[in-house]
């Protein structure tokens, strides 16, 4: 069985796609997915299903919405037996699949991946991110639910995609894809203004793309933005990379 969280939640029993009807369902099966393996107790299920107002009889509901999800996920694949991989344990439940049958585990195994890679391998660095990105069908946990322990993986899984992103660019700078990396930055470094490294890469791209000016205006930009909305001054690295740049572009002159 696969369960896909990148996205709207989706489950996979031999290529088959289980349908997910109802929000509570959903965050069940992407709670016990974001954990393969492991028991995830009742407490922390009804609090990821109700929060602070859990209905008096929580455990009753709680067990009743297992066996719906077990019922559902042993009719949409045509296997009764299917209901065994959400197993009950002495404090609550665990979901017997392996880590890579969840895709935003292996994702975030693909993006850790490319730090043994490191940079001698640009290439095979870029091969595994842009794999790791395809994962990715739409926003993280999409329709899983508000619970903390989503929204706690959500964020977690944002920034490793924004890592992942990054990482990406820096490849595929290294093997000299200036000119054709610029729309792709620069959509990032419009969507994420206060985030460095994008104006960093965009900076490089635009350079080595002979675009000199327009390098120094995406510094200032950002510059003034940082200064307006948090009250910092750009990091040392950004700087060093503008007067770099500037002291090139006055070379040329």
């Amino acid at each position: 069985m696969l369960v896909n969280l990148l996205g709207v939640t989706e489950v996979i029993e031999d290529g088959i796609s289980v349908a997910m009807t109802g929000e509570k369902l959903r965050a069940i099966i992407a709670t016990l997915a974001l954990s393969p393996g492991i028991s995830v107790s009742s407490n922390d299920l009804i609090d990821e299903l109700w929060g602070e107002r859990p209905p008096r009889n929580a455990a009753n509901s709680l067990q009743s919405h297992i066996a719906r999800l077990r019922r559902i996920l042993a009719e949409g694949s045509g296997k009764p037996d299917v209901r065994e991989v959400i197993e009950t344990s002495s404090s609550g439940y665990i979901l017997r699949i392996n880590a890579s049958d969840v895709d935003a585990l292996r994702f975030e195994q693909y993006v850790a991946s490319t730090e043994r890679i490191g940079s001698h391998s640009p290439q095979q660095v870029a091969d595994r991110l842009t794999e790791a990105l395809a994962l990715w069908r739409g926003p993280a946990l999409l329709d899983a639910g508000p619970g903390m322990i989503c929204r706690t993986a959500y964020a977690g899984l944002e920034e490793t995609r924004l890592i992942a992103h990054e990482r990406l660019i820096d490849a595929r700078l290294a093997l000299g894809k200036y000119q054709s990396l610029v729309p792709e930055i620069e959509q990032l470094y419009m969507q994420y203004p206060l985030r460095e490294r994008f104006c960093e890469q965009f900076m490089t791209a635009l350079y080595h793309s002979g675009r000199q000016a327009e390098a120094l205006d995406a510094y200032q930009r950002t510059r003034h933005r940082l200064a307006h909305d948090l009250g910092l001054e750009p990091s040392k690295r950004l700087q060093a990379e503008f007067q770099k740049i500037l002291s090139h572009s006055s070379v040329g002159r």
